[in-house]
């Protein structure tokens, strides 16, 4: 054997131990990752079983211990009820008898008497003190008028208009007057006398006592008369007769 063919020799020798080694590591490398994964892909699909039978174990003993418990409540109460009898026999209640209240129709008249009472005197309460005669025009004043004192106030109107007393007072004349055709004379209680003529209808007598705004009379054309009119006077303490307009200004009532 030549020298070079002991080198060539050497060369190849070396180069399969060179070979078998490098490939031997690989395998076994690659052996031992996939041995290692396969365990672990192995110890996970036993743990998740596993895990996943423990607690489909724990949810059905837990739904079960419900339904057992819920059923047992069940059945108490309806022991409960089965075992409470109902009492269905009819109730006697003791009322106390009726008894007819006596003088009742007597203490009815009372009650009616005192209301209609009330009633009268919120009525007085609330009317007006002094009141404007009637509702109209002013035609004539108190001053002289065809050759003679005219003593009062005139006021127009249709026949019929209401005819008020201006005043609280009682009628001392209600009839036939001369000149006037119709009248009514109210003294006050305050001494004052009021006087309304030509009326044709009277509504009050001798000795009533009539109250401010309360209507006397229907308003006429009685007596000496040119149409449908009041005629009013003011008798400051049953005297002669004064103008009646400021008088009753200062009372607030304007014509």
């Amino acid at each position: 054997m030549t020298k070079e063919d002991l080198m060539r020799s050497k060369v190849q020798r070396g180069v399969g131990r060179h070979r078998k080694i490098v490939t031997s590591q690989t395998a076994k490398g690659r052996i031992a990752v996939m041995t290692v994964a396969a365990g672990a892909v192995s110890t996970a699909g036993v743990g998740g079983a596993a895990a996943a039978n423990i607690q489909s174990d724990d949810a059905a003993t837990t739904k079960t211990q419900s339904v057992d418990f819920e059923l047992a409540s069940d059945s108490t109460q309806v022991e409960d009820t089965a075992a409470t009898p109902v009492d269905t026999t009819p109730q006697i209640l003791n009322v106390a008898e009726a008894k007819p209240v006596a003088d009742l129709t007597d203490q009815l008249n009372k009650a009616i008497q005192a209301s209609e009472e009330r009633a009268a005197a919120d009525e007085a309460a609330r009317a007006p003190s002094v009141a404007r005669p009637a509702e109209g025009a002013f035609t004539s004043p108190f001053a002289m008028r065809w050759g003679t004192f005219h003593k009062g106030v005139d006021i127009a109107n249709s026949p019929g208009t209401p005819i008020l007393a201006v005043m609280d007072g009682t009628v001392i004349d209600s009839g036939p007057a001369s000149g006037f055709g119709q009248w009514i004379r109210i003294m006050h209680d305050d001494g004052t006398m009021t006087v309304y003529g030509h009326m044709q209808t009277l509504d009050v007598a001798v000795g009533e006592h009539v109250h401010a705004g309360q209507k006397i009379a229907g308003m006429g054309s009685m007596g000496f008369s040119t149409g449908s009119h009041l005629h009013f006077e003011v008798h400051p303490n049953g005297g002669e007769a004064i103008d009646p307009q400021p008088w009753l200004a200062e009372r607030g009532i304007d014509l």
